[in-house]
Formats: C-alpha cells, structure tokens, sequence
C-alpha cells in the first residue's frame, strides 16, 4: 500500500461539522480515534475541523492530500442537505460517484420504508466514489468507506455518530491499519488522576520523572484535578506495559493518597467502590452545589447499588422540614457555615438511612457575599457510622458559579475517599 519514500506522513483527522465548531457538539470522536492510532503505533501529527461548507471541506482535503499518507474523516456521510462529505470528496479528485444497490437495499431496509421520501433523503447514503470499498455501518444508516483517489493517499470516511464509528472502527477498519506500513509498534499510555495538589506541586514532586523519554510523562490540570499522563512506545504491548509498570509504581509511592485512581476512574465511581467493597451506602444533601453531586454519583454504572438518594435542600425552610437544620443555627451561623453543613448531613444520614453521607452548603456568587463569608466560601460535612468531619474550602471570589459549583462536588467527594481510606 504504501512507498518507501513518504510511508512516515502518517495519519491525519479531519472532522467535519458546523456543529463541531460552534462548539454544539465535543469533538470526542478526534480524542478517541487519536488514542486508537496510539495504540496501533501509527503517527498521527495533524487534525482538523472543519465546517459543512464544500468550498472549506475540499480544501481542506487537498491539503492533506499533499502531507499525510491517511485521511480519516467524521461526519457529512447522513442523509440532510449539510451532509456533503461523499460528494465533495469525489469533487476533490474529479471522480464520479456510483450508487451501490446493495446498501441502498440495507438503507431502505433500516428505515422500514420504500417511499418517494426515503428515496430522496436517504439514496445519498448509497452513493460512493468510484472504486470504494464500503465500510458496513451495523448500527445506522451511513456506511462509511475505504478509498485510495492517488497514489500513496487513502481516505477513510466514518459517520459522526461515536457509537457507529467505533463498531465501524472495531469490526472493518482497525484490521486495515494493522496492515498499514507506517505502524511503528505500539504505543500504550496510562492516566493518573490527583485530587487535593496543584500542577506546580505535583510537577516538583515528579520533577526528575518529566525527564523521562520512554516513557514520556507529562502533567496537564482540569479544574479541581491534576493527571499525569504516562506514554511508552516500544514493538508490541507486552514490551510497552513493562516500560510502564516500573515507573507507575514509583508514581504512586512518592504521592500517595493524592493519586485518586486512573485511566477511566473517577473520583464519583472510586468512592463508589470503596463504600462498595466495605458494604456500605451513601446519602447526599446538597445546596450551593444544586445536584451535582447526585449527577456525579449517578453517572456511574451501577451506583444504587450504593448511592441510596438525596436532597437538594436549597431554602432553609426545605433544610429545616427535611434535613431539621434548627432555625438556631441558622440565625445563629447562617446557611453558610460549618454548623449548618454538619446538620444537613446528620439529617440526610438519618432519613434516608444511609452508613455515610456528604452535605455541601456554599456560596457560588456572583453576588451575595459578606465580609466573612466571601464568593467561593464553601462549608463540606461528612457524616459516617462514628463521626461527622466538617470542611471550610475558600475556593476564591475569582471563580465563577459553575466551576464553585464543580470543585464543591470535587471537594466533598474527595473528603470521603481519603475518610473511608484513613479508616479501612
């Protein structure tokens, strides 16, 4: 398939959608395809967005016509007007496109339907360039296809659905690129997630490791987190994972309890387990933070097994008729404090009947504040079978309500990982 002489042009993404750039839609599908052709070993230096106008599209085609060996493209295969992907394609090399009566059969098919309609909207999806090799699409209507329009330059056209790409990805096309020339081993990468340090911290801590060339470790901050990405490149995984193992070990002796989990753990589904494994259930009672924290809970994969409910107590009538905050303690300290927190989270505990439960009371902004009780104030209770621990974080006046919001759940969260933790 490939020549000598430019086999390392490697693989580009190209992601094609107004959507994408409007930014309607996360581009997932560019983050995902990028960690599949690390693990395949193929270069991969360039991606594109690129919107659904034909004029941007082609050039944008051409473009890497000239630079890379592999076009991979999302999006633009479906039935509406704005999916121009096909016909632009086969524009861009003066090639004619070529209905395909089999998939318009499938098409017709899926849809359940032979109508006038069906055929106008829908017959699109079953013309490809000349020459295609047709990607099945098992799960929707756009198969996607596999196309060399010159020498040395292929092109491969998925669907912008994440769900269709990767059965699409996994049944027909990662068996093509094992087979592509510019493969260079395998490239295996590990994440490992931290709570409660700062990047400058963690990057000190870690300082001599950053050195390290294979493999590679890099750190890179979110709000409330810190990762280290770990990355070894070697001929096959098995080679790969043993560059890997010695220094993750040396990672997680030097931080600890800071390192919350990896990969695709969060700190939702790490507490999770933990209660899990001891047998033990959660309760929630939630004000400044306004169900976030449920949402984070129930987000992951079997939480009623562990996660019993909550309240979103955001009045102080509803924290005194469900929680019995006292009316003292809320004159006396205020909604906002470690007292009232401490009551939510007793009150929680006990309704729902639940071994352990987080209550957070804050102050989000913008506006509201006093003098002692800033934008950014906010007051975390944990509740479990023996003691109740209460938190003040100050998160700053400098962060809006969303991001408060979010280091609030964060917070709370990490407070009963390293409490189950200190007491297993």
């Amino acid at each position: 398939m490939s020549n000598q002489s430019n086999k390392n042009k490697g693989v580009e993404l190209l992601c094609i959608g107004t959507e994408l750039l409007l930014g309607e839609i996360v581009n997932s599908n560019a983050q995902w395809l990028a960690e599949e052709l690390a693990i395949l070993g193929i270069p991969h230096y360039i991606q594109t967005v690129v919107g659904d106008n034909p004029i941007r599209l082609k050039e944008a085609i051409l473009d890497s016509a000239k630079r890379s060996e592999v076009l991979i493209t999302t999006g633009g295969l479906g039935p509406t007007p704005d999916d121009i992907t096909t016909a632009t394609i086969a524009e861009a090399f003066e090639t004619p496109l070529k209905e395909n009566s089999k998939i318009w059969a499938e098409i017709k098919e899926k849809t359940s339907t032979n109508s006038e309609i069906s055929a106008s909207s829908n017959k699109k999806q079953s013309l490809f360039p000349l020459g295609a090799q047709i990607i099945p699409n098992p799960s929707g209507t756009a198969p996607g296809f596999i196309w060399s329009p010159k020498k040395d330059f292929t092109i491969i056209c998925f669907p912008g659905v994440p769900s269709e790409l990767k059965k699409m990805w996994v049944q027909s096309v990662a068996s093509w690129l094992r087979e592509y020339e510019g493969a260079k081993g395998t490239i295996l990468s590990s994440v490992f997630k931290f709570s409660g340090i700062s990047e400058s911290t963690l990057a000190e801590q870690l300082s001599d490791l950053l050195e390290s060339k294979n493999p590679t470790v890099a750190p890179y901050a979110s709000s409330g987190e810190v990762k280290i990405r770990l990355t070894a490149q070697s001929s096959n995984s098995e080679a790969a994972l043993k560059l890997l193992k010695p220094l993750e070990k040396e990672i997680l002796n030097r931080t600890g309890l800071k390192c919350y989990g990896s990969n695709n753990e969060n700190l939702a589904s790490v507490v999770l387990e933990l209660l899990r494994k001891r047998g033990e259930t959660l309760a929630i009672a939630e004000s400044c933070s306004g169900g976030g924290l449920g949402a984070a809970l129930t987000a992951v994969p079997k939480a009623s097994e562990v996660f019993l409910g909550g309240v979103i107590a955001y009045s102080n009538k509803i924290k005194q008729a469900l929680l019995h905050v006292e009316d003292a303690s809320l004159q006396r300290y205020g909604a906002v404090s470690n007292q009232v927190a401490k009551e939510m989270a007793k009150g929680v505990k006990s309704k729902l009947g639940s071994n352990w439960s987080i209550a957070i009371s804050g102050l989000a902004g913008p506006g509201g504040e006093t003098n002692s009780k800033p934008v950014g104030q906010v007051h975390i209770a944990i509740a479990g079978p023996k003691t109740t621990e209460v938190y003040q974080k100050n998160f700053g006046t400098h962060r809006g309500r969303l991001e408060i919001q979010k280091l609030s759940v964060i917070c709370g969260l990490d407070s009963l990982r390293l409490l189950l933790l200190n007491q297993s």
